[in-house]
C-alpha cells in the first residue's frame, strides 16, 4: 500500500464521517446500557488514624503534654505494621462479632484499603461496600476495635487516635457516568478509525485520476468524463428533428 499523506488521510476519514459517527454512537449506548444497567453500585467510607504519644496504658489516666523525638521515631516505624494489622484476622474477625454481620474475613479484607500518608503517622482506613451506612459503621468499627487491640493485647500503648469518623457517602465510588461514556466513546473512536484504515487498505478499486498514476506509473494525460444520458429522451429528441 502506498504511503498516504496527511491530506489523502483527512479526506479517508470525511468520506467514512456517517461510519464513523454511527461506531462512536453504538458504542455510547453500550456505555450507558453499562454504566446504568450493570454495574453494582459500591459506596466507600474513610476513617482516619493518627499515631501520637506513646503513652504506656497502664498510665492511661495521665497526660502526656509533649511528643518526644522517641515517639515520632517509634510511630513513624509503626506505621508499616499498624497498616497490616487492621487487616489482620484478630481485628477483622472482632469487628465481625461486634457488627454481627454475615460476612467471613477474607470478604471482608478484600473490602478494606488501609493506606498510610507518606512521612507522616497517618493511616486511613477505607470500607467498600454495597450498602452506605454498612461501609461507615465497618470503617469506625474497624478503627475502635484496632485502637483497644493495640492498647489492651498487642503492644499495650495507647498510640493510636482518631481523628476522623467515617461518614455515610451518598453518591457511589465506582460509578462515574460521564467518564464511562467518553470511555467508551474513546474506543469507539478508536475502532472506528482502524476500520476506515483497514477497509481503505483492502479496497483496491481506481477511483480517481492519482489512483491511476500510482497504479500505473504513468502520468494521466487526458481523461473523457461520463455523463448520465437517457437514451429515452434522446431518441424522442431524435425524432422530433
Amino acid at each position: 500500500m502506498e504511503e498516504l499523506d496527511l491530506k489523502e488521510l483527512f479526506e479517508i476519514f470525511w468520506n467514512k464521517k456517517v461510519q464513523i459517527i454511527l461506531i462512536v454512537l453504538i458504542f455510547v449506548v453500550v456505555g450507558i446500557i453499562y454504566t446504568v444497567g450493570f454495574t453494582t453500585p459500591m459506596y466507600s467510607s474513610s476513617t482516619t488514624l493518627v499515631l501520637a504519644g506513646t503513652e504506656s496504658s497502664s498510665n492511661e489516666n495521665q497526660t502526656s503534654e509533649t511528643i518526644t523525638t522517641t515517639d515520632l521515631t517509634i510511630n513513624s516505624k509503626l506505621v508499616a505494621t499498624y497498616s497490616e494489622l487492621v487487616k489482620s484476622k484478630n481485628i477483622l474477625g472482632q469487628v465481625i462479632s461486634n457488627l454481627g454481620i454475615n460476612v467471613n474475613e477474607e470478604e471482608l479484607r478484600n473490602n478494606v484499603k488501609v493506606t498510610s500518608v507518606e512521612d507522616t503517622e497517618l493511616i486511613e482506613i477505607t470500607v467498600l461496600n454495597r450498602n452506605a451506612e454498612y461501609a461507615a459503621k465497618i470503617a469506625n468499627e474497624i478503627a475502635n476495635v484496632f485502637k483497644e487491640k493495640i492498647a489492651g493485647e498487642i503492644y499495650k500503648i495507647n498510640n493510636v487516635y482518631i481523628v476522623d469518623e467515617a461518614k455515610v457517602e451518598t453518591e457511589p465510588s465506582n460509578i462515574n457516568h460521564m467518564r464511562d461514556i467518553t470511555i467508551f466513546a474513546f474506543i469507539g473512536l478508536v475502532i472506528a478509525a482502524m476500520y476506515v484504515i483497514i477497509a481503505n487498505m483492502l479496497d483496491t478499486t481506481i477511483k480517481t485520476q492519482e489512483d491511476i498514476e500510482k497504479a500505473i506509473k504513468v502520468p494521466v494525460l487526458a481523461s473523457i468524463p461520463m455523463y448520465n444520458v437517457d437514451m429515452e429522451k434522446l431518441k424522442k429528441k431524435g425524432g422530433k428533428r
